[in-house]
């Protein structure tokens, strides 16, 4: 019998208050789309897919090397993109998230991980089949106090993301 693989990505975590401010705010909208739970918001640096749960490992110690400067990241914009995601973004991305990515994606691409083609656009998904982007302002920090590995899991009550490696940042 063969082990299933780990859905994972690696993140910055959403804090718990700032999670909570958010989805009230969001909530207030009247979306007509799926809300992301609240537990759940967090802002994707790189996805991974299916990965072997043997090679947690070497995601860790990727981890271990990825650049330490915190940041503060301002989300003041709404969107919808064609497939339905509405998510919150910044209107300006720091220098220090351009290169962790960048440096996140270098070393995935070393380990010989599959690394999207895509060009990073970063957000926090605010819900899923939204069919409008509501008229809304928006002003809300992210603190990048750690990046996370997490896998996506599969339970009766939904999808539910649990940490299996952090790294903390520099505070400001």
């Amino acid at each position: 019998m063969t082990t299933p693989p780990l859905r994972l990505f690696f993140a910055l975590p959403c804090p718990t208050e700032l999670a909570a401010r958010i989805c009230s705010w969001r909530d207030g909208l009247q979306l007509d789309g799926q809300p992301v739970a609240q537990a759940n918001l967090h802002l994707t640096l790189a996805f991974l897919g299916a990965v072997p749960r043997g090679r947690k490992a070497e995601l860790r110690a990727i981890g271990e090397r990825l650049p330490r400067q915190g940041f503060n990241l301002e989300l003041d914009h709404v969107a919808r993109w064609s497939n339905g995601i509405l998510h919150l973004a910044p209107s300006n991305v720091p220098a220090a998230l351009h290169e962790l990515v960048q440096t996140l994606r270098d070393e995935l691409k070393t380990g010989g991980f599959e690394v999207e083609h895509r060009p990073f656009h970063p957000h926090i998904t605010l819900a899923r089949h939204a069919h409008h982007t509501p008229i809304a302002n928006a002003s809300f920090v992210l603190p990048a106090q750690a990046v996370t590995l997490f896998s996506s899991e599969n339970s009766p009550s939904g999808v539910r993301y649990r940490a299996i490696g952090e790294w903390p940042l520099d505070s400001l």
